[in-house]
């Protein structure tokens, strides 16, 4: 024996105006009017808001085409969705929900309709479906603006937005760390570079708060993930240099230039999470190594990505160095400036080419303000340096071909006016002893 339900269904068809006992008369603002012919049984079955305009506590009952006659007013934009549902009430209902959403955009519609009419199946139905489905960003926006409203009835649809627990954000940041410094094979470059990018999303602080606050376990553990990247990178640079001829093999070359990008990324992880001690002290130990093995790779064009990535990685290191973020002796500074300072010069010229018609001449540019803040940060060095190496440093400059890059005008200035005033200064405080020394 059939259920009454699947009777009440099978018997009756909506439109059917000859066996129909309600007319449900749906119209909007705009003026839009549409007769639909119904049966009760099904629409109390089926839905609260018709079970309590139908029942006998109804003060008024209007009559049309002498049947009992229910008015739903409605938003125009929802006027479709409503004729919708009241056309699920006569069929099988889950399988007819997924035909007939098809897409989100639907299924949201009939969703809002079927809360306003209070229909249990047809909400849980359209539940099931939105959780299921993937969702584009409009979707989403959406699913955020109406959802919240329904209750516990449609929760569910929340749960892939909901915020994550800190332990698994955690968990999540540490597999991702591990890989993004392990140099994997290149057929998963795009994988790490994906990596890389989510890596540091997480830590930004943009206009919502970071999705990870970093405690000593992360930075521990980030810590060390880099430092074995860059040991790999200096263990590279050791071999190249040992390498007969300094001629390097294609796949060392391919090796450099990734573990490069790796630590020009690298940094600003560690600037993030103030961990920039440790690379600063091993790109100083390690810098007249990767010069030299820079400055011998050849042909010249097919290189100057790599020199590039060298001005990046060093770029970062000097801003620490001169912005007193990491503090190194006198003898390390100075040694810095002599290192890297030959080196910008020749390198900057190089992007500054003007472009060819051959389209085999590629053009490779460093963002102007790496080579600004380059420039700022060989100046902070210089005027932390004793005057007696900022004027040895000024002096090679003066005469140097490169004089326009780096600029050292600020430094020149600055050791003018000091010089200038410890004269003054040594002389109201009683002489010198002809060695710069007080008497």
């Amino acid at each position: 024996m059939e259920p009454a339900e699947s009777l009440s269904r099978s018997a009756n068809k909506i439109g059917d105006r000859s066996t129909s006992d309600v007319v449900v008369r749906l119209r909007t603002h705009d003026s839009r009017d549409q007769w639909i012919y119904c049966h009760s049984d099904i629409l109390v079955m089926n839905s609260k808001y018709f079970a309590d305009r139908l029942s006998e506590n109804w003060p008024t009952c209007q009559i049309l085409d002498s049947r009992n006659c229910v008015e739903v007013y409605c938003q125009d934009s929802d006027f479709d969705y409503h004729i919708t549902v009241l056309r699920l009430f006569y069929v099988h209902m889950i399988h007819a929900v997924t035909d007939m959403c098809a897409g989100v955009k639907n299924a949201l519609g009939i969703l809002r309709v079927a809360v306003e009419l209070g229909c249990p199946q047809i909400i849980a139905a359209c539940v099931d479906y939105v959780e299921a489905v993937p969702w584009e960003e409009t979707e989403e926006e959406e699913i955020l603006n109406i959802i919240p409203s329904m209750g516990s009835q449609a929760e569910k649809i929340l749960a892939r937005l909901q915020p994550v627990n800190p332990t698994a954000i955690k968990k999540i940041f540490l597999s991702a760390i591990r890989f993004a410094t392990s140099s994997p094979p290149s057929f998963l470059t795009d994988l790490k570079t994906s990596a890389q990018e989510q890596l540091e999303y997480m830590l930004t602080e943009d206009d919502d708060v970071p999705l990870l606050t970093a405690d000593e376990e992360i930075k521990i553990e980030t810590k060390v993930c880099i430092m074995e990247l860059l040991a790999r990178f200096e263990n590279l640079v050791l071999s190249m240099l040992s390498a007969e001829d300094s001629v390097y093999d294609i796949c060392s070359v391919l090796l450099l230039q990734t573990y490069l990008t790796d630590l020009s990324w690298a940094c600003q992880i560690l600037i993030k999470l103030e961990l920039m001690r440790e690379l600063v002290s091993s790109w100083v130990e390690a810098s007249e190594n990767v010069v030299k093995v820079v400055e011998q790779l050849c042909p010249e064009s097919d290189t100057l990505e790599i020199k590039l990535k060298v001005i990046e990685v060093t770029a970062k290191v000097l801003e620490a160095i001169g912005y007193g973020t990491v503090i190194m002796p006198t003898v390390k500074r100075l040694h810095m400036v002599k290192v890297w300072l030959p080196f910008v010069r020749v390198i900057k010229p190089l992007t500054e080419i003007p472009g060819s018609d051959s389209k085999d001449v590629p053009i490779l540019k460093v963002d102007l303000e790496i080579w600004q803040s380059l420039e700022s940060a060989f100046v902070s060095i210089i005027l932390a340096l004793p005057s007696g190496d900022q004027a040895e440093i000024l002096t090679e400059w003066l005469k140097n071909k490169h004089i326009r890059y780096p600029d050292l005008t600020e430094a020149f200035e600055v050791w003018c006016y000091r010089s200038k005033v410890a004269n003054k200064r040594l002389a109201l405080m009683g002489g010198t002893n002809g060695i710069g020394k007080l008497v």
